[in-house]
């Protein structure tokens, strides 16, 4: 293929690419967040929020990420009653699943920092006069995210493959324009250049992480 054909086709699998970035960080900045909330609710002492978040993160982990993609975009709209209040743009209501799905799996990445905290630690706060907010903001907090770190990051790294399942509500993102190109042309180059792109940003997110883990390594 010349590099005439592949220029033309690269540009829009680009755009495309921005969708996939643009849905990474807003799925990244607001599952993380919502991921260490069910955290906190799966400890809670009130136990219909503890059943609650344990029955939330069971079924969004327990049940396939495109099928709920499939049911916000397309189920929530045939729901009686409420459901002409429902209909959503295809991009904000597939943010609105990753989000939902992905906090279910930091949650228990999260869970398992905690545990895997010695419960010394907390021994330790107390001896040192600690009161219960700063031996947690100060002390289980920080050791809990060098441990999530690692997990969080191939979390990460799947996200950005998951993002591909945008193909599948009609978001217009980089597989999209790659599937374009290969029905058009009868080639499968659009689809190595897409690879490659996937390659490019997972790189960038492996290379990232890998210093925050050096960064925030215990010394």
């Amino acid at each position: 293929m010349s590099i005439e054909y592949i220029n033309s086709i690269l540009k829009p699998m680009l755009e495309g690419a921005q969708v996939t970035v643009l849905l990474f960080l807003i799925v990244i900045v607001l599952s993380i967040p919502l991921g260490f909330v069910l955290t906190l609710a799966v400890k809670s002492r009130i136990k219909p929020i503890a059943w609650f978040a344990q029955i939330y993160i069971y079924w969004m982990r327990g049940t396939p990420l495109l099928l709920q993609l499939l049911f916000i975009c397309f189920g929530l709209p045939m729901l009686p009653v409420i459901g002409d209040y429902l209909v959503l743009d295809r991009f904000v209501a597939a943010c609105l699943g990753f989000i939902l799905n992905y906090a279910a799996y930091f949650a228990e990445i999260f869970r398992g920092g905690l545990l895997a905290i010695d419960k010394g630690q907390y021994e330790a706060s107390q001896v040192l006069g600690l009161n219960k907010w700063q031996t947690t903001t100060r002390i289980i907090l920080p050791q809990m995210f060098r441990i999530a770190l690692p997990a969080v990051s191939n979390e990460s790294v799947t996200l950005v493959k998951d993002t591909a399942l945008l193909y599948a509500v009609a978001v217009p993102e980089l597989l999209h324009f790659a599937q374009t190109a290969v029905n058009r042309d009868f080639t499968i180059v659009p689809f190595i250049l897409a690879g490659i792109i996937y390659l490019i940003l997972t790189l960038f997110l492996t290379i990232l992480f890998k210093w925050l883990e050096q960064r925030f390594k215990f010394d």
